[in-house]
């Protein structure tokens, strides 16, 4: 009755999350950027906003006097239809096979709808045919763009995440209708999470962009179905020990509670470490994900356990666990690999250790920073576009770099802009608010080593005395790629010490934990240099996304410490319940491996749809995380982990009683009056 109202009240609002999205390139810069200030200032100009397109006319061969008079006519048009801030003029390429006509607009201003139609109404009147090509570019056309693809992910996103995680859960428990118990629960916790952070967006204004809404979606369905699987498992087995459904769940609430309700405030933990990212984008998905992975716990552990306990046994159906009955003995693979593992620890241990390093030396082969015509994995017009205008333009930037600059002191800025190493032209345009916008073309092409030096000098020479800010395009990637080096420097530091913490006080022990966090970070290292080795030989990915790395640690230390609790929180179990160190690890091995292995192949394969999408920045993201995720539960926690502990004997425990002294065997177990057996679990 409590989720029914839940969804009452949040689906509704869930249906309004795609309206609050901020997918503009401001929207993920960092707050305080020299770009993000001109963007701002911009905004405040007469017109507000302004839409820049870049019109491209091309013949191979050479252009005709028709095809001029064609361009010129659709100029005219487009003209007349909009109202312009400037008359646009034809800029011929020196080989005269490309005309280039910059249009620029502050009509539709910040409204994205006005945007679109705008761009869409150009682009109709932009009509080559007859071997002549006519494209729409510019910033204003590639935002449009960004935005129809961010729109587009949503249903493509959650219909292949929801089908891959119910193909796999129907392998998994080989019922025809157990799977759909999870995948309905999951998806009532993703309604809930839309619905609750469209509720933060309206209340604390928190950025909501297409790229944390779909890792949103994509953690809620990963998790969700990770914490139903462990509790599932733990059910399954307390029903061949209780006879009604209820008190098995009780149990099964008791055995594995904990340990999901200490690996999901682990991830959320971690997760709102990146409110301390200056980057807008990054900031904004601490939030959104932890808010996922909570909604997701909810969801698993009250709106789950209602519906496994009232459809009861019967859901099992054909393997259903009867009361009394025993588990089919079948040969254990985890059994195995915790026996070689147990046999010659030290030497596993070490050869694993090789393999990750060896694996993280492809992390320097990777691709150097995302360009924007590479950030789209199929290319949209603006980017055949932006890539016509470099070949038909290599002398000279296509893209204007803006600066605003104090009204008092525009005259100044103007002289000293034009003066600047590697500026070709710069002219002044709109004023208002105390500010005036100058647009400034550089000799060499967009987001090359020139302009990038070009910026430099143009801020070095106009922010100090003269309090002027250098924006555009080119600037606000400088920008996201500095800012994202920054926030690495901070952020991991932040989130190793927070899950510490976290796991210190979960598992009484210091050397634990510490091994748990040394095993992510080796296992974010490795993933890194997987990524090296595939992204652009195989996956044609030409740059990596600046955020990557930051976003990849957070979410592989979460995520596979997600992990590491599971299996030493039953370590621990069987520690205190009389077991010696080498048999607690193999038993927890043997008895969570299988769920944990299942649990890794959901999360990785639900990270694994991002690789998918269209955009490159969620097709690294992706595949980085679900390269991480499979070598986190096939190697280190199977291998590496478990070898570790029991090499290490008691020592894991320092400095906690454990490692001190063993414990007693359990007490016997009480026998209530109706005759159940019930198991006495010690935590």
């Amino acid at each position: 009755a409590f989720w029914i109202a839940v969804v009452a009240v949040a689906g509704p609002l869930a249906g309004k999350l795609a309206d609050v999205q901020q997918n503009r390139a401001v929207d993920y810069l960092p707050a305080g950027a020299d770009s993000t200030q001109a963007a701002k200032i911009q905004d405040r100009l007469p017109g507000g906003e302004s839409t820049d397109l870049v019109l491209v006319y091309h013949r191979d061969g050479g252009l005709t006097a028709a095809d001029r008079n064609t361009a010129a006519r659709q100029i005219d048009e487009i003209v007349s239809g909009h109202r312009l801030t400037s008359a646009p003029h034809a800029v011929p390429s020196k080989d005269g096979a490309t005309l280039m006509y910059p249009v620029s607009t502050t009509q539709p201003g910040q409204n994205d709808d006005a945007k679109q139609a705008f761009v869409t109404d150009v682009r109709q009147v932009a009509d080559g045919g007859g071997g002549l090509s006519a494209e729409v570019g510019g910033p204003g056309a590639m935002e449009v763009d960004a935005k129809e693809v961010f729109s587009s992910l949503d249903g493509p996103l959650l219909y292949t995440t929801v089908a891959v995680v119910a193909i796999l859960l129907i392998i998994i428990y080989r019922s025809p209708m157990l799977w759909l118990v999870p995948l309905v629960c999951a998806g009532v916790a993703d309604a809930l999470a839309m619905g609750a952070v469209y509720g933060l967006n309206r209340g604390f204004d928190i950025t909501v962009t297409g790229q944390s809404q779909g890792v949103m979606t994509i953690l809620v369905f990963g998790a969700g179905t990770d914490y139903a699987l462990l509790l599932v498992a733990r059910y399954r087995e307390e029903l061949r020990r209780f006879v009604r459904p209820y008190d098995a769940m009780a149990a099964a609430l008791r055995g594995s509670g904990p340990a999901v309700i200490a690996s999901s405030g682990t991830v959320a933990a971690g997760l709102l470490c990146l409110m301390a990212a200056d980057l807008n984008s990054s900031s904004g998905m601490g939030p959104i994900a932890a808010v996922g992975v909570l909604c997701a716990l909810l969801a698993m552990m009250t709106l789950l356990p209602a519906i496994l306990v009232l459809l009861g046994r019967r859901l099992f159906w054909p393997l259903v666990p009867a009361y009394g009955s025993e588990p089919k003995q079948r040969r254990s693979l985890f059994a195995a690999m915790g026996s070689s593992a147990g046999r010659r620890p030290v030497a596993v241990l070490v050869t694993g250790a090789v393999v990750l390093g060896a694996l993280a030396l492809g992390a320097f082969a990777l691709p150097g920073n995302l360009k924007q015509e590479d950030s789209f994995t199929t290319k949209p017009e603006s980017i055949t576009a932006a890539k016509s205008l470099a070949a038909a333009f290599p002398e000279r930037s296509t893209q204007p770099i803006t600066v605003i600059a104090p009204t008092a002191k525009a005259a100044e800025a103007l002289a000293r802009a034009r003066t600047t190493e590697g500026v070709t032209s710069a002219a002044q345009g709109r004023s208002g608010s105390g500010w005036t916008e100058i647009s400034v073309v550089a000799t060499s092409k967009p987001e090359s080593a020139g302009e990038q030096a070009t910026i430099h000098a143009l801020r070095d020479g106009l922010d100090g005395s003269l309090g002027a800010y250098v924006g555009g395009p080119s600037a606000q990637q400088m920008d996201l790629e500095s800012t994202s080096t920054s926030d690495l420097k901070i952020i991991v530091p932040l989130v190793l010490l927070s899950v510490l913490l976290v796991l210190v006080v979960l598992l009484r022990s210091l050397v634990a934990p510490l091994m748990l966090i040394v095993a992510v970070v080796a296992v974010w290292g490795a993933s890194l240099g997987v990524a090296g080795l595939v992204f652009e030989p195989l996956l044609g990915l030409k740059g990596t996304d600046p955020g990557l790395p930051l976003l990849s640690f957070v979410f592989l230390v979460a995520l596979g410490v997600d992990y590491g609790i599971f299996l030493m929180h039953r370590m621990r179990e069987e520690s205190l319940s009389g077991a010696e160190p080498a048999a607690a690890a193999l038993t927890a091995l043997r008895t969570t491996g299988g769920v944990i292995a299942s649990a890794g192949l959901v999360l990785a394969a639900t990270f694994g749809v991002l690789v998918t999408m269209p955009l490159a920045m969620l097709a690294e993201l992706g595949f980085v995380i679900a390269v991480g995720v499979l070598l986190d539960t096939f190697l280190v926690r199977t291998y590496l982990v478990t070898s570790a502990s029991v090499a290490l004997g008691r020592k894991v425990w320092w400095p906690g009683p454990l490692s001190r002294t063993p414990t007693g065997p359990p007490s016997a177990p009480s026998v209530p009056e109706d005759g159940e057996r019930v198991r006495t679990l010690t935590s």
